[in-house]
């Protein structure tokens, strides 16, 4: 099997995976924080982690992935800055903070099923972990913290190369953390933040250093310690945690266990969605998120595909255009799929047949058999080749937009049996997370949200349509297509994929 290769931001650098632990693979992604729903960015880094754990599962490791729920701790800013995000969402909401994470986690997590993407081994959820962090903090306090009246902080000089990741010295990644007063360095962070006096918080718990809760870098280091162990292998995220988060775990690991111990061997971030009409912000109103690409009758798996096409550290621009090709493409593949299982089923009645007159059993082998020797088929040759080419670039750096091409040309063969590539495409899909052996036609048909017009009634007038052509009364056929085009249906008239129409709303 290929050696896969994965690029590490620590180092900048490709890099051989080899394991902590033999056979295993142990990784951390970076949850979000239940304040809101999550936007279709948010969700892109989501499915880059879940394609990498299908990978290492493809690779034959037993995969352990932790992925973690932020309640508590994430203020505004993400250095240390402004409101806690769950407190100020539930003043705004007026409802329980505890009430407000439920909802949004379950939101986040319906997004999750939407999109195809595994469970994880592990929910972590912040709050259940508030103890053993007191206990982190407690361990590396007397020598890498100071307490200052708004709660206890890591001084980043006691730790060698802070801000590495972020290559901070050289591409200012400092610039975003503002300054708290009584600070020793502007990088400093907050292990522990206190309850301002005369204040409450719906989250709070007593400390040493006063009731409080506790910062946000602290969370995940305490997590993914207590789940995966340190050292792990890999750590993910998106790239905005490449500047500041993820260098203060760093730091706080480094702390923990000594050393250049970053936590993770690998560290690993995708690049960011961009979306050039302002919709990814969710101050926007009715921004982008998994539900709005629904209600408007795509199939999640469209955006999910989407992201595929993109190599995972590359920046992709999001347009409804490009998401309708993406849609397209992943019919192509559903109905590509549909035409060999009902080829096989055909070859499978045949056979029946066939063996029924003889007992030729060759005719229905992959193989043929000289001597004590097998020889391939030409069509077991050119799959062997396809599926070799498909490690080849999903062990090389996760590089989906190539492997993509690998289903592709499968459904080109002509030398190979639909039994085969069936099988050969189930493989390849077990990474890709596009359930293409699953989905039917049918189900890629979504219903929009603003639809005024029923299938049944497409149907219908689909119908009285075909036999106005049929008896050559071309005004009715005319009059039907333009009332269904009134209604949002966009009729698709010699379709090669075999869509008679389109709901465009």
């Amino acid at each position: 099997m290929t050696e896969l290769r994965l690029f590490n931001s620590l180092t900048r650098q490709l890099e051989p995976f080899v394991s902590v632990h033999p056979g295993e693979a142990r990784v951390y992604t970076c949850g979000p924080t239940v304040y809101n729903y999550p936007h279709i960015g948010n969700m892109r880094a989501y499915v880059f982690a879940d394609t990498l754990g299908r990978v290492l599962t493809y690779a034959g490791y037993k995969l352990t992935h932790v992925i973690n729920i932020t309640d508590v701790g994430h203020l505004t800013d993400d250095a240390d800055a402004g409101e806690d995000k769950m407190e100020k969402m539930a003043a705004e909401k007026a409802q329980s903070i505890w009430d407000i994470a439920k909802h949004y986690t379950e939101a986040y997590w319906a997004d999750i099923k939407a999109l195809n993407i595994r469970q994880p081994a592990h929910w972590s959820i912040a709050t259940d972990y508030v103890p053993a962090m007191i206990e982190f903090a407690k361990s590396i306090a007397d020598k890498h913290c100071y307490e200052l009246e708004s709660g206890l902080y890591f001084d980043t000089s006691t730790v060698a190369n802070y801000g590495a990741l972020a290559r901070a010295k050289t591409e200012d990644g400092e610039g975003r953390i503002e300054e708290v007063e009584g600070k020793r360095h502007a990088a400093d962070f907050a292990i522990w933040r206190k309850t301002p006096a005369g204040e409450s918080r719906q989250m709070e718990w007593d400390s040493p250093w006063g009731k409080g809760a506790p910062g946000w870098h602290l969370e995940c280091s305490v997590m993914s310690e207590a789940l995966l162990g340190l050292p792990f292998d890999i750590h993910t995220g998106g790239i905005d945690h490449r500047e500041i988060h993820h260098p203060n775990e760093i730091a706080q690991n480094q702390a923990r266990c000594g050393g250049d111990h970053s936590g993770a061997k690998i560290w690993m971030h995708n690049n960011f969605l961009i979306e050039r009409s302002g919709k990814m912000s969710k101050s926007s109103g009715e921004f982008l998120r998994v539900q709005l690409l629904i209600d408007k009758g795509f199939h999640p798996l469209a955006y999910r595909l989407m992201c595929l096409q993109a190599h995972y550290r590359s920046e992709l621009e999001f347009s409804w255009e490009g998401l309708q090709a993406a849609f397209v493409r992943l019919k192509r593949m559903v109905m590509g799929v549909s035409s060999l299982k009902t080829r096989h089923a055909e070859l499978v009645s045949a056979s029946i047949v066939q063996n029924e007159l003889s007992s030729d059993a060759e005719k229905w082998t992959l193989k043929q058999v000289q001597g004590d020797d097998a020889v391939e088929s030409t069509g077991q040759i050119e799959r062997r080749i396809g599926t070799m080419r498909f490690e080849e670039v999903i062990f090389d750096d996760l590089n989906t937009p190539e492997a993509l091409t690998s289903i592709d040309w499968i459904f080109s063969l002509k030398q190979e049996t639909p039994e085969a590539k069936l099988a050969t495409i189930a493989k390849m899909d077990s990474v890709l997370g596009l359930d293409l052996l699953s989905l039917t036609r049918s189900d890629l048909r979504i219903r929009p949200k603003a639809a005024i017009i029923t299938e049944a009634e497409i149907g219908t007038a689909l119908a009285a349509r075909k036999e106005a052509r049929a008896a050559k009364d071309f005004e009715r056929s005319d009059a039907i297509r333009d009332d269904l085009i009134a209604k949002g249906v966009e009729v698709m008239d010699g379709d090669p994929l075999g869509w008679d129409w389109m709901l465009d709303v």
